[in-house]
């Protein structure tokens, strides 16, 4: 059959590439960051609390950040010491990106890393839990047809009737890449006890409206998957070093996102100089760091509430530890905090309160 030619010239585009060209780049500013606008201050303020749900400045979120950052180095440099390294931490990271040791050999490989990792996950779960979703788990590799614009995993709900599974997707693409040293904390976020835990257990539970069984807000849902990844010690996983390097990477990651999300936003923080600090604090690759730097650009604020919902917990957690004592049980505690679907910090805040007190009078 005959093909066609192509147009020499597409009207509509050419005059849409002019329009750019001529008049609209011209005008633009050359700034990244909300500040850099009329009423961008405002407006951040705005985007801080709607996505983390609670009346943050970004000056607070930026020095929480340092903190958290300067806390994890700290960690960091311990597991270097533990493999006994001799460079420095930035070399560390370079080693990480970079030795063949980390990269998986094939796509079988990874699945049966993930495979075995479910198993001992699920052997501890009972100590942790008791709630627990219905809804089993199934774990595949991230689709041709997306695995080259998709994170290195991420979690598909199943349906509220168990009928099909939550899948936590790994991604193949690229496979030197996906170094083998954060699959650990990968699972433990996507699948047990993070996403999967929490949105299967949520769906499952008919006693809820709606919008608490199948709504959220990105402070509770990524915060409760961050907070699952303090659990690698009781989950028995990242007992070897490079593992727990992985951890704390991903840990970092969240860390840096308050800090660079504030800068850009707050602090008149370049798009460089953004992606240079995230290198020069974590083994990330450029190419990662790059991506982050741009959603960030891209999505003023939504970043920011990882960090602030899992520490939010972690906080609510240490409360009720210092306050219970022996009583304390942590199946209770994670029962109170997913029993209820996706809840504001604020809200979530008064109920663990709630309890604790509850729990002192038995």
């Amino acid at each position: 059959m005959p093909t066609r030619s192509a147009p020499a010239s597409y009207p509509p585009e050419t005059r849409l590439r002019d329009f750019l060209k001529t008049e609209y780049l011209p005008h633009a500013r050359d700034t990244v960051g909300l500040s850099a606008m009329p009423g961008g201050a405002k407006l951040y303020a705005y985007l801080i609390e709607s996505n983390t749900t609670l009346p943050l400045t970004a000056d607070y979120v930026h020095k929480l950040g340092l903190s958290e950052v300067a806390r994890d180095l700290k960690e960091m440099e311990v597991q270097k010491e533990t493999v006994g390294f001799k460079g420095t931490l930035p070399q560390f990271f370079d080693f990480l990106r970079t030795d063949p040791r980390f990269q998986p050999k094939s796509k079988e490989e990874l699945r049966t890393e993930y495979l075995a990792i479910r198993d001992i996950v699920m052997k501890h779960v009972p100590e942790q839990f008791s709630l627990v979703p219905k809804t089993p788990l199934d774990i595949r590799a991230t689709p041709d047809y997306r695995e080259k614009t998709s994170a290195g995993g991420d979690y598909m709900q199943g349906t509220p009737d168990g009928s099909r599974p939550g899948t936590f997707n790994y991604n193949t693409y690229d496979l030197p890449s996906r170094y083998n040293w954060e699959t650990n904390s990968l699972f433990l976020h996507e699948a047990i006890p993070g996403h999967h835990f929490q949105i299967s257990i949520a769906q499952e539970n008919a006693s809820l409206p709606a919008f608490m069984r199948f709504g959220g807000n990105t402070a509770y849902v990524e915060g409760w998957a961050l907070y699952a990844e303090t659990l690698w010690g009781p989950m028995g996983l990242e007992t070897d070093p490079y593992q727990r390097m992985g951890g704390l990477s991903d840990d970092m990651l969240r860390a840096m996102r308050l800090v660079v999300d504030t800068g850009i936003h707050a602090m008149g923080w370049t798009r460089d100089q953004s992606i240079a600090y995230m290198l020069a604090n974590s083994p990330m690759s450029k190419t990662d760091a790059t991506a982050e730097v741009e959603r960030y650009i891209a999505m003023p604020g939504q970043a920011l509430a990882y960090k602030i919902g899992q520490l939010t917990i972690l906080k609510e957690k240490a409360k009720a530890q210092a306050a219970l004592g022996d009583k304390f049980d942590p199946r209770a505690f994670h029962a109170q905090v997913l029993d209820t679907g996706a809840l504001p910090m604020s809200v979530l805040e008064k109920k663990i309160d709630s309890w604790i007190e509850t729990q002192k009078g038995k």
